[in-house]
This record gives structure tokens, C-alpha cells and sequence, in this order.
């Protein structure tokens, strides 16, 4: 099981150096869960955390994760259960799944997240370091990423850092579906600082075994590439280079941050689902235009597009005309163009046409297959009169075209269609407005009003109908 050993180093004192990492992070007490691969660097970053956490009376999990990929994957979570058995640290095997596509590794870093995401804890500890640091911004540099995607990796990724993470120790927050938690613990990466040759004579030192992963020595895949063709050659050129492009990328980090601080201010006053006015993005010009949204879509959650991709995003958006219609894809979400601003919807697909869905008194109707939540909050005076329902069950059904309501007795009754069109109820959302009937007879619709005939009266108890879609 062991991985081949090399000619050791001196390590120095590498847990002294780690501890001063971990204290500046961590508190007495924390709940600390190590990625443990079964590779020399998560071995040595497990072995240092169980010494630290002992002394600091903090809880110590481990965390394999199980990709599938390799067929030796179940061997190494035999060998991480084997260590873990002998060191006494509570072990959890997650088995993922990797979705193939363009890039597997990217794919495996998405599904490994993911997971970490899930994990009750305050830190996820990682065992990147020095030398990953470099590689990485190599690889996104060779890949024309800007200043965001060549950033140094942070030593500490908290919860408030724009990445739709809280702070350390905060611990849930909860997504739009009440069956779904994400806990988000912060990611820390004590060893950032350490180069890959002191971890293995640390390693050595305390004659710790470890796991070597066949693919890391396949030139096919771009990290290894550099690893074991180019690096080296610049070693011997550049000897300090690791140090070198680490702070190159905490330059670029400062930079990304300053980009965020401009478009912040250029989008003051723009919230949450409010869109994107258009008439402020062509204020900005084409470059400004581009960091605002490019900074829009990474606070909506959107898996950022390629460069390219992107300006064309802008390019339509500035040049579109007023009563045009666009959708751009965004990889699960779209840009959609309304009343003068972009909006970011999730794709979804569409519900049953005879979709039914009966209210039986709840505060709070889930309405999955809608993407939102009812609320029915009950009021005197307003809303659908519950007199005026007969005893009879309101159901929720959607649109097919035809529909009309009366909300004021004293102007005819008008197709809902006018009626949502006056609303500014954009498009994409009119598919999915729930509409409340009582037996065959539409009797209110959220945000437009409720029928005359089934208006509560001044002193009659009613129910108000609050649509709240994700």
C-alpha cells in the first residue's frame, strides 16, 4: 500500500509551522474535517491536524471521497478506513459521481465540493500546497483566465467571502428547498505555504504510508504535464519560481478584489432578482460592462461562461433592441432580457399540464415542480373569502390560455393575460404563477388580485395568497 519512497529532506518543523496556521484559524473546540485522498500530502496534513486537535481539544472527522474513477478506488478507501482505524479518527466514505464531460478533472473537483459543502463542521482542512499553488496558476494562465481565475488560492476560504459562504463557526445556511441544507463549512488549507519536498520528508521522518495515485504520473492530464515536463526545467532555471507566481497570484487576487469593489458600485441599488437595468450596463462600456455582469452571475451562482461566451452575453445585451426577446444558456441558467433588464433564470423543466396541487389549510404550500413556495396568511378583510369558498377546496393549477378574472367589481372582466402583461410579470415566470380556483372557477392569482365574487368582505375571514419563487 505504501507509496514509493524518495531520498528524504529535512522537514523542519513542519507541525510548529502548520499550528501557527491552524491557530490563527481555528478556536479551542472547533469541528475540523480532513479531505484525506490517501496521498502522501493528505496523510501528512491528517497526521498533523490529529496532533494539533489533541492538544487544542478540537473534534478531528475524516473525509474520503470516493470518485470512481480510478479501478483501484476502492482500494484506497480500504487503506484510508485501514488508517483511520489505527489512529482513531472517525472516518466517512462519500461515493460521488463524476459527470464526464470536457474536462474530468474539473468535473471530479466539482462532484468533491459538492460534497464538502454537505459536511457538519466548521473547516474542511485541504492539503494543497506550494506547489499546487503554482501549477494551478500555470494551468489558468494557459487557459487565458483573468485576474480572478489566476488569484492564489486562499489560505482560508470563510463563508462571507462572496463564494455564497458564512464565516467560520456559522453553521447552516439554507437553500430554497425546506427538504435541502447546505451546511458550508469554510475551506482551509494549512499546508499553502509548504513545498511539496518538505510534506514528503515529513512524511519520511515519521515513516507515515501513503497511497500513489497511477494517474499522477500520466502526461495526459495538464497538471501532470507540467509537473513532470515543464516545472522541473524551470526549477533549475528559476529555483524560486514556487514563491515567485504564489505572489504573483495574491497580486492578482488584490486585483480581482478591486475589480469586484468597481462593479459593486456600478450595480448599487441593482438587487437580488431585481435584474440588470441595460441602460446602465451601456452607461459602463463594453470593458466595465463586461466586469459588472461577469461579477452579476458570480453572485447569482452561475458557473462563470468562457470569455468568449461572455462577450458575446454583452454584446447582445448592449445591442439588443427594446421589444427584442433573448435567452443566452448559461449552463443550467439563462439571460433573459425583460422590460429593459437581464434577468438570471435557472432552467427548469416544465410542469405537468395537469398539474393539481390542493390547499388543505397550510401556512406554507411547497410547490416543487413550480420552483416557489404559497404562502397562505390569513387576514379579515382581505384575500379569498373563506365564506365565499362554500366549503369547497381551493387547488392550485397553471395556465392554458383562455383564462379571465374580474379583480375590481367596478371594471369588466379582463383576460389574465392583459392582466399579467400590466404587471410586468416577466415571461418565464408566467408559466409557473400558480392559480388558485375553487372547483372549475378561477378565484385569485398572486401578485394580480382576486376574483370580485370571491373578494373577503370588509368582516369576513379571509386567506392572502404570497407567491415566493426561488
Amino acid at each position: 500500500m505504501a507509496g514509493s519512497r524518495k531520498s528524504p529532506r529535512n522537514s523542519g518543523d513542519l507541525l510548529a509551522r502548520v499550528s501557527g496556521v491552524l491557530n490563527q484559524h481555528l478556536r479551542r473546540g472547533s469541528r475540523v474535517v480532513v479531505a484525506l485522498s490517501g496521498g502522501v500530502d493528505s496523510v501528512v496534513l491528517c497526521d498533523l491536524l490529529r496532533r494539533w486537535c489533541r492538544r487544542r481539544r478540537c473534534e478531528l472527522r475524516a473525509l474520503h471521497i470516493n470518485h470512481g474513477i480510478s479501478p483501484n478506488a476502492a482500494r484506497w478507501a480500504r487503506f484510508c478506513r485501514a488508517l483511520c482505524r489505527d489512529w482513531k479518527i472517525p472516518l466517512t466514505v462519500v461515493n460521488v459521481e463524476v459527470r464526464r464531460g470536457d474536462s474530468i478533472e474539473a468535473a471530479a473537483r466539482d462532484a468533491r465540493y459538492r460534497a464538502f459543502a454537505r459536511q457538519d463542521a466548521d473547516v474542511i482542512a485541504l492539503a494543497h500546497h506550494l506547489d499546487d499553488q503554482a501549477e494551478t496558476l500555470l494551468l489558468q494562465l494557459l487557459r487565458g483566465a483573468g485576474p480572478r481565475g489566476l488569484s492564489a488560492m486562499p489560505e482560508i476560504r470563510g463563508q462571507e467571502s462572496g463564494d455564497r459562504r458564512q464565516e467560520t463557526g456559522k453553521k447552516t445556511r439554507q437553500t430554497s428547498n425546506p427538504q435541502s441544507s447546505i451546511l458550508n463549512p469554510a475551506i482551509l488549507r494549512p499546508l499553502l505555504d509548504i513545498p511539496r519536498e518538505e510534506i514528503e520528508a515529513y512524511a519520511w521522518k515519521h515513516r507515515l504510508d501513503w497511497i500513489d495515485d497511477e494517474s499522477n504520473s500520466d502526461v495526459y492530464f495538464d497538471r501532470n504535464f507540467l509537473r513532470h515536463e515543464i516545472l522541473p526545467r524551470l526549477a533549475r532555471r528559476y529555483p524560486a519560481y514556487r514563491t515567485t507566481l504564489a505572489r504573483a497570484g495574491r497580486n492578482l487576487a488584490e486585483s480581482a478584489r478591486l475589480l469586484d469593489e468597481l462593479a459593486a458600485i456600478d450595480l448599487a441599488g441593482v438587487h437580488d432578482g431585481d435584474g440588470v437595468p441595460l441602460a446602465l450596463l451601456r452607461k459602463l462600456g463594453a470593458a466595465r460592462a463586461r466586469n459588472a455582469l461577469r461579477y452579476y452571475l458570480r453572485q447569482s451562482g452561475v458557473v462563470m461562461p468562457n470569455a468568449a461566451r461572455l462577450e458575446e452575453c454583452v454584446r447582445q445585451a448592449l445591442s439588443t433592441r427594446r421589444d427584442a426577446r433573448i435567452a443566452i444558456d448559461l449552463d443550467g441558467y439563462e439571460l433573459r432580457y425583460f422590460s429593459g433588464k437581464l434577468f438570471i433564470v435557472a432552467r427548469r423543466g416544465a410542469p405537468a399540464a395537469d398539474y393539481r396541487k390542493t390547499w388543505r389549510g397550510e401556512t406554507r404550500l411547497r410547490l416543487d415542480e413550480l420552483g416557489g413556495t404559497l404562502t397562505m396568511r390569513r387576514a379579515r378583510g382581505s384575500g379569498i373569502s373563506l365564506a365565499g369558498l362554500d366549503g369547497k377546496t381551493l387547488t392550485v393549477h397553471l395556465r392554458h390560455g383562455g383564462e379571465t378574472l374580474q379583480p375590481d367589481a367596478r371594471r369588466p372582466r379582463r383576460s389574465l393575460k392583459n392582466l399579467l402583461q400590466e404587471a410586468h410579470i416577466p415571461p418565464w415566470r408566467r408559466a409557473t404563477l400558480p392559480l388558485l380556483y375553487c372547483g372549475k372557477t378561477l378565484v385569485g392569482v398572486p401578485g394580480i388580485g382576486v376574483d370580485a365574487a370571491f373578494k373577503a368582505g370588509q368582516k369576513e375571514s379571509g386567506v392572502v395568497a404570497i407567491w415566493e419563487p426561488d
